[in-house]
């Protein structure tokens, strides 16, 4: 396939043109060369707002960049895709100055400059929304727009925050992003998916030049999504040069103007964003080409073994009468909207919430689940959706993260852990399911998302359950990773282990499911068989209100 780079116009009058690089099928020949340079002034411009030129960055026991690049044009959507693990978080770290570059040169505005902290970065007009929000909730909007660069006055000899002017003008940003929030409320009063909007005005209350975006839908709805795009539509249109990380592929080939590709730490291409396919895009991630994006499924679904009737929750605006069942060895999808409470329900069975009435059932035995410990002495496991909030022990190392939920399997004398039998299940797990770690005591927060979710399988795996409950089980992972985690919930299904699996992405469903449970409003609102299952038929039943 070949694409063709657009070349955007810089308007500097009573300019000299120079050519450099060379260009095969949409990817640069001559690493690090701008396309084209300006003589203005006493210096050379670049057509380039930003270069990152040759960048190097280990960890212990990982190089996670390897000669990396990107160049950054005013007024361009420029994605960055590659796949978990591939250094696309590491080099915009670099370029916020979260971490310092091992080897390698940015240039900014055509000057070399070195990025000390995001403080520094913030002031150049380099701004950056986190995959990972770290809110300050307590503190009201005002302030979280704000923090480390309030506006101050000086009474005397005291300087002292201007609260009016810093309410004044979070209330005049958030406007701009088109944002009803009073900014002297809470932040902790909002959502996650609007804590996330408010991340990008603060964002754009530095009157940022290069916006780095890691996965900014990941937590909002489609309406939140139409908006945030609007809001990045608008600063394309102001000049603002902006990286967008998604692994969503639809999202990528809409808003983007350039695509450039990362694999192992290293550089692949950059292409122009027009004319591209996901076939070509996966295939450049992966340094492969993926035939199915779906394993094949071997699993024979048996008997039922899991019952759950009229289950309700103490809230009544939750999931209520939920009834259904799963088979040995099926593979239970569940579908629904935004507010379907299909987590709720989820949580409810494995403890993690109240309920008023309902029953369980396993094996024809009734259960009494009233808190986690009841379900996973059940054999009931729980991949829970957010895997950074409730999920890994970040600061713990892998084998601290597999083995916390079956400790008392791996105790000396009842006192004392087996660490070596703990590093041979971590080794084991390891192996089985291709984790990427320098070593078992590699603190888990240091591995891509693909790979933490992989140690919190085998998390589960250590205790065999026979009903494993996934909420979201590829969230923020790429395609590639997906395939493997597919990988592993068919092969359990084939194992004869019970899956129920939610999801959002109506592909995953009908790809994944041999049966599809679908909830609208708290309520289960009907099942579709697998084969027969579309998009169609599944939204029909996600939006049976009452």
């Amino acid at each position: 396939m070949r694409a063709q780079v657009r070349t955007h116009p810089v308007f500097i009058p009573s300019i000299d043109k120079r050519q450099y690089g060379r260009w095969k099928d949409g990817v640069r020949a001559v690493p690090c060369q701008p396309m084209e340079t300006i003589k203005g002034g006493d210096r050379e411009l670049s057509e380039y707002r930003l270069e990152m030129r040759g960048v190097v960055k280990t960890f212990p026991g990982v190089k996670a960049l390897d000669h990396a690049q990107l160049n950054l044009r005013p007024g361009t959507v420029h994605a960055l895709m590659g796949e978990n693990g591939a250094g696309k978080s590491t080099l915009m770290k670099c370029m916020f100055g979260i971490y310092h570059m091992d080897q390698g040169e940015v240039i900014y505005e055509g000057e070399k400059v070195q990025i000390k902290g995001p403080l520094d970065a913030l002031n150049r007009g380099i701004a950056m929304v986190h995959q990972e929000l770290q809110p300050i909730p307590e503190r009201s909007i005002g302030e979280n727009i704000y923090v480390g660069r309030y506006p101050t006055r000086r009474l005397g000899p005291i300087v002292t925050i201007d609260h009016e002017k810093m309410y004044t003008d979070a209330a005049a940003v958030l406007k701009e992003v088109h944002l009803n929030f009073d900014p002297r409320a809470k932040l902790g009063s909002l959502s996650v998916s609007q804590m996330q909007l408010v991340e990008i005005a603060k964002a754009v209350s530095a009157d940022c030049k290069v916006l780095i975006l890691d996965e900014p839908t990941s937590s909002l709805t489609a309406a939140e999504v139409e908006a945030l795009f609007t809001i990045v539509n608008e600063l394309r249109a102001k000049g603002v040069s902006i990286v967008y990380i998604s692994h969503k592929m639809d999202e990528i080939l809409r808003i983007s103007d350039e695509v450039t590709i990362m694999r192992d730490g290293q550089y692949i291409g950059t292409w122009d964003a027009k004319g591209l396919t996901t076939d070509f895009i996966i295939t450049k991630m992966v340094g492969r080409e993926l035939s199915n994006l779906f394993p094949k499924r071997e699993n024979v679904p048996g008997e039922v073994v899991f019952e759950v009737e009229d289950f309700t929750s103490i809230n009544p605006k939750s999931f209520r009468h939920a009834s259904f069942s799963v088979r040995k060895g099926e593979i239970l999808g569940v579908a629904g909207l935004v507010g379907a409470q299909r987590t709720e329900l989820m949580e409810g069975l494995f403890g993690l919430r109240s309920h008023t009435a309902g029953k369980i059932t396993y094996q024809g035995k009734d259960l009494k689940i009233n808190q986690p410990k009841d379900a996973i002495n059940s054999g009931i496991a729980m991949l829970t959706e957010d895997r950074r909030a409730t999920g890994i022990l970040g600061v713990l190392s892998i084998a601290d993260n597999v083995s916390i939920a079956s400790l008392n399997q791996y105790l000396i004398g009842g006192i004392m852990l087996d660490d070596g039998k703990i590093e041979r299940l971590v080794q084991e797990n390891v192996a089985k399911l291709s984790i990427k770690t320098p070593s078992s005591k590699t603190q888990i927060q240091s591995l891509s998302g693909g790979n933490q979710q992989k140690v919190l399988i085998s998390r589960w795996l250590a205790n065999d359950p026979d009903i494993f409950i996934l909420d979201e089980p590829t969230r923020g992972i790429d395609v590639g990773a997906k395939y493997e985690i597919y990988c592993i919930i068919a092969e359990l299904a084939k194992q004869g282990k019970s899956i129920i699996m939610i999801s959002s992405e109506m592909s995953e469903l009908i790809g994944m499911s041999d049966r599809i449970m679908v909830m609208c409003d708290g309520r289960v609102t009907g099942f579709i068989d697998g084969q027969e299952a579309n998009q169609e038929n599944i939204m029909a039943l996600a939006t049976q209100f009452e």
